[in-house]
């Protein structure tokens, strides 16, 4: 069993909050928008970290983290990207792909609004953490925590913190 921490759209903040979070889990996934090296850099230091990069990080980031991050966990098939749509409203990159060869798992982030959706047509769970930083429109900071049980996602949990 993993106990996984899901966060997106830090956009170079991090705190201590969010840092209790990680050294509970047993792994950390970022979706994108990182936003600054040291971000990252300060979550691996405490736990595994998978990660990919969005739209607004930069090149030390993008040499680092794939567009794409797509993996086996368990029993469960994820792929993790920041700009990827959500049930019945893909992002055309991937739209096709994901028809063809769905995971169990699909993250995004991108968007600032948490969202847990189970997409009935591929089978599928998509969960997007919403944002986690300080820059955008959300006016509530949120992550997601869960844990992988061989084939089953389960104890989904919804993190939230002030904007302040």
């Amino acid at each position: 069993m993993k106990k996984i921490l899901l966060l997106s759209d830090t956009h170079s903040y991090i705190d201590k909050q969010m840092l209790k979070y990680v050294k509970q889990c047993d792994e950390v996934w970022h979706a994108g928008d990182i936003g600054a090296i040291e971000v990252v850099d300060t979550i691996k230091k405490l736990k595994p970290l998978r990660a990919v990069y969005g739209n607004i990080d930069n090149h030390i980031i993008r040499a680092e983290y794939p567009l794409d991050a797509k993996f086996n966990i368990e029993e469960v098939s994820v792929w993790i990207t920041h700009i990827g749509g959500y049930p019945n409203h893909y992002n055309a990159r991937i739209r096709k792909e994901i028809q063809l060869n769905p995971p169990k798992l699909f993250i995004s982030g991108h968007s600032h609004i948490l969202k847990v959706m189970y997409d009935k047509k591929l089978n599928m769970l998509h969960l997007n953490p919403g944002a986690a930083g300080k820059h955008g429109f959300h006016k509530v900071r949120t992550m997601l925590r869960f844990q992988i049980n061989k084939d089953k996602i389960s104890n989904l949990e919804i993190i939230e913190f002030k904007r302040h």
